[in-house]
């Protein structure tokens, strides 16, 4: 810190401090840091064009026609799902379609009888299916409860290890090359990328 005594013609005395760059005027030999600042440029305010009435609303109608042509698109794709590239139907199949229908051959009573029946017996196989595998799930659960709460009463640290999740029940390991080996005759691209992803608006 830097002390600066200024004496005046009056009786008053003043101080200017300089600290960290800063200047500070005080009457005391302490500095009481009334602070000056730098003077700061500035310049008159840029006064606004004034515009033709009839250009801004020729610009505000633009906007809104382009908004609304943009609302009108989105509306008329509003029903159209986003196509699938992989399910898309190659275009040799949908000319051949006629081509390729074959006529269904009329179905008697009989075949209509056998379908019924058909149909009956295979929902009433996944039924039974069903509750085979239910009751055997529900049997083979409370038994497990029931070999549990036994433990839980012959040692409470047997029961704690016994509920504990076995991580060698699933055991999968991987060994493969770190590397990729090099392709034979391999040409590098360049570094150029073109972006071929269909864009749908």
């Amino acid at each position: 810190m830097m002390l600066l005594r200024c004496v005046l013609p009056s009786t008053s005395r003043f101080f200017l401090t300089t600290q960290n760059g800063e200047r500070y005027i005080s009457t005391a030999a302490a500095p009481l840091y009334f602070r000056l600042t730098q003077v700061v440029g500035a310049e008159p305010l840029k006064k606004k064009k004034k515009l033709d009435p009839q250009i801004l609303r020729q610009r505000e109608e633009r906007k809104k026609k382009k908004i609304e042509k943009a609302i009108r698109r989105l509306e008329k794709n509003a029903g159209q799902l986003k196509p699938l590239d992989e399910l898309e139907v190659p275009r040799t199949i949908l000319q051949e379609m006629e081509i390729r229908k074959r006529p269904a051959g009329p179905i008697t009573e009989k075949i209509e009888e056998e379908r019924v029946l058909l149909s009956k017996k295979w929902a009433n196989y996944k039924y039974q299916q069903h509750l085979t595998e239910v009751t055997m799930i529900e049997r083979i659960t409370s038994s497990r409860d029931r070999a549990l709460e036994e433990l839980r009463l012959e040692s409470e640290d047997l029961w704690f290890e016994a509920i504990q999740l076995d991580q060698t029940l699933l055991p999968f390991k991987v060994k493969g090359p770190v590397q990729t080996p090099p392709v034979k005759d391999y040409n590098a691209p360049d570094g150029d990328y073109f972006d071929k992803t269909t864009k749908w608006e």
